[in-house]
């Protein structure tokens, strides 16, 4: 099972992150996501869990609890499919910009 994990503090290492969910059982993988520019966390990242049951319990137990003092947001990580796509500026889909662009 992919799981979502939202709210992180900056400082925090995808070691300490491994550690807090094998409190429930195995660990596949652990990935913070990093700002591709800056190599900072964005503030969120994916666990995977191989089995079903330890990850739902980890999701209850975890979501909303504290870590580094941030509650974190723990829920199931939806398929790529079902996010909604980007918007681009000011929500369009591409093409130019009416401020002040030639047609």
């Amino acid at each position: 099972m992919n799981i979502y994990v939202g709210n992180l503090p900056r400082n925090l290492s995808e070691s300490e992150l491994r550690q807090a969910f094998e409190n429930f059982g195995e660990v596949s993988t652990v990935s913070i996501i990093k700002d591709k520019f800056s190599g900072q966390s964005r503030g969120f990242g994916f666990i995977e869990m191989p089995n079903r049951e330890e990850a739902e319990r980890a999701i209850a137990a975890l979501n909303g609890q504290d870590l580094k003092g941030r509650a974190l947001t723990v829920n199931e990580a939806r398929p790529r499919a079902d996010r909604p796509k980007n918007q681009g500026f000011f929500g369009r889909r591409g093409g130019r910009s009416s401020f002040g662009g030639r047609r």
